[in-house]
């Protein structure tokens, strides 16, 4: 399978979600910028997988990430992202969402589920309330210490933003 085609619409994601619930199988949901892929994300949605059978990744779209982030962001575009993330092997499948936060793919989705990063406070994870009422779980992932991508943004400004060459 390429990793195009498991980056789907809601439309889609809500019917493959609706055969696997029927399967018993244990849907997992996170969401995220995933602006500059690194060791960190790896970690992190490896261990997502792991808590269930699918792992279905939220994306930011661009102007999602560009609220939440500012205008400078985000580096890689939303169609190199959302494949980039759907090319790992950990990732079942990916949808984008414009919306402020993804309550409204939570609701639409209903994982079993609910994962994120242990920067998170569990009273401000969107959807939280949502998922446990409906008898699932969240988790929160512990983060990588010193990985980031806004930490990989100042390495490389401090490296070659004063005119050092990169070659």
């Amino acid at each position: 399978m390429k990793a195009a085609d498991k980056i789907k619409d809601l439309e889609d994601l809500e019917k493959i979600c609706f055969h696997r619930r029927r399967e018993g199988r244990r849907i997992v949901f996170t969401n995220g910028c995933f602006d500059l892929l690194h060791l960190g994300h790896i970690r992190y949605l490896e261990a997502a997988r792991s808590m269930g059978d699918i792992l279905i990744v939220a994306l930011n779209s661009d102007q999602s990430v560009g609220m939440i982030k500012g205008p400078l962001r985000p580096i890689t575009r939303q169609d190199e992202r959302s494949e980039i993330v759907a090319a790992l092997q950990c990732v079942d499948y990916v949808i984008l969402f414009d919306t402020p936060d993804p309550l409204p793919l939570i609701e639409s989705l209903q994982p079993h589920i609910l994962v994120k990063g242990a920067d998170w406070p569990m009273e401000q994870i969107v959807g939280a309330d949502f998922v446990v009422r409906r008898g699932g779980s969240v988790y929160r992932i512990p983060m990588i210490p010193d990985t980031s991508t806004t930490m990989i943004i100042e390495r490389i400004v401090k490296r070659f933003g004063s005119g050092n060459n990169p070659g």
